[in-house]
């Protein structure tokens, strides 16, 4: 065996307990060894009680932060300073929103093109997105927005204003992209009915691609004139309007007052038909009037700027105006003499139920005031020739009472 046997590796107890050691319980053997984690182990005990010098003030300043009315109220009064935070990014946020709102405002309410409203939907959305960032609890916290002298751009009646702004601004937006979808519906309208123009063969064709034609011109008038495609609309519509004229010609205008002419012919034929073999009943009489004025109503239609229309046109409602007005005073003349009528037979019943009354001046009265109804029934109606019957025999009972 050798003089120095050799010691057996130490345990990882023995280790941490000479590590933690004091200095003079170490033995020579280890005093003499380098110590290689007393530096490290220093370094992250230092990190450590930095981070939690740290981390206690700012969990202070987080807590101090947070939206509760109560918290920022104390420490509005005790210490402002540290709601600074909450300022910083209050302001931040209105600032960005008020930029923003400004930029869609230019765009939206002056636009020159459909991407301008597109942009400035896209500016009035990121606005939105920065006013939606302010806390609610600033309605009620208002008066603790005011501190240090700064100049705050941020102030409750101005959030309020910018809110409503945005609102009316999405609204105009809203209004805006419709007038487009409307434009842009008309304007696929007009090509097609182009096309449909240009594809037509035959005399039945021609006519139903010139009513697409006309009816997608009238979609242009409906556009908001308010708005940029309205106003895109409106020239588009008396450009459209001049093509559609050296196009088609007046072979369209032609057709269309000859169309318009035919039916208001057919209504006052129709008229005239009904209103054959008078007397008619009230009813009737109002029937026929009803087709004068449909007859006449087309007509009105027909603008001055046709010019082979129009003098037709006025020459046919002139004709039948003085129709309705004939017809008019036929309908009038019946319902008061069928009033009168039924008067007269009233009284003739009332004076039949007293065949034996001995007042001669009360028989000759009613009979004077039935002779009276009986005469208001005017020639040409209904009752006038029952009225005449019973106005001779009235006359006739009348003179054997007056002799």
């Amino acid at each position: 065996m050798s003089a120095n046997p050799q010691k057996p590796p130490k345990s990882l107890e023995e280790l941490e307990a000479e590590l933690y050691a004091p200095a003079g319980t170490m033995t020579a053997s280890t005093a003499t060894q380098p110590v290689k984690f007393k530096r490290p182990v220093r370094f992250l005990r230092r990190l450590f009680w930095v981070s939690l010098l740290l981390a206690i003030p700012t969990s202070l300043i987080w807590i101090a932060n947070l939206p509760y009315p109560v918290v920022r109220k104390t420490m509005t009064e005790k210490a402002p300073i540290l709601l600074l935070p909450s300022y910083i990014k209050i302001e931040s946020h209105y600032k960005s929103a008020i930029a923003a709102l400004e930029q869609a405002d230019r765009l939206i309410e002056s636009p020159t093109s459909a991407a301008d409203i597109d942009l400035g939907g896209q500016k009035l959305q990121e606005a939105q997105k920065h006013l939606n960032a302010l806390p609610t609890w600033l309605a009620s916290s208002v008066y603790e927005y005011r501190y240090w002298g700064y100049g705050w751009q941020f102030s409750y009646a101005g959030w309020n204003s910018a809110r409503a702004r945005a609102g009316r601004l999405e609204a105009k937006v809203f209004q805006e992209r419709n007038a487009q979808t409307q434009l842009s519906e008309a304007n696929a309208a007009l090509n097609q009915a182009k096309q449909q123009y240009a594809q037509a063969a035959t005399p039945i064709d021609k006519p139903i691609a010139i009513a697409a034609w006309r009816s997608a011109l009238d979609q242009y008038p409906q556009i908001p004139t308010s708005t940029l495609a309205g106003r895109t609309a409106r020239q588009t519509y008396e450009t459209s309007q001049r093509d559609f004229r050296e196009t088609v010609g007046l072979a369209a205008d032609n057709q269309r007052v000859a169309t318009i002419i035919a039916g208001a012919r057919e209504f006052g034929r129709q008229a005239a038909i009904l209103g054959q073999n008078p007397p008619h009943p009230t009813e009737k009489w109002q029937q026929i009037a009803q087709l004068w004025e449909d007859a006449i109503r087309p007509l009105n239609q027909i603008k001055p700027d046709d010019p082979l229309g129009y003098a037709e046109a006025q020459k046919l409602m002139a004709e039948y105006r003085v129709n309705l007005a004939q017809i008019e005073l036929r309908r009038s003349a019946e319902v008061n003499s069928v009033r009168a009528f039924e008067r007269a037979q009233s009284e003739i019943n009332t004076l039949l139920a007293r065949p034996n009354s001995t007042n001669p001046n009360y028989t000759i009265s009613q009979l004077q005031s039935i002779i009276n109804q009986l005469e208001k029934v005017q020639n040409g109606t209904t009752p006038y020739l029952e009225a005449q019957r019973l106005l001779l025999s009235a006359k006739a009972k009348l003179n054997e009472f007056q002799r």
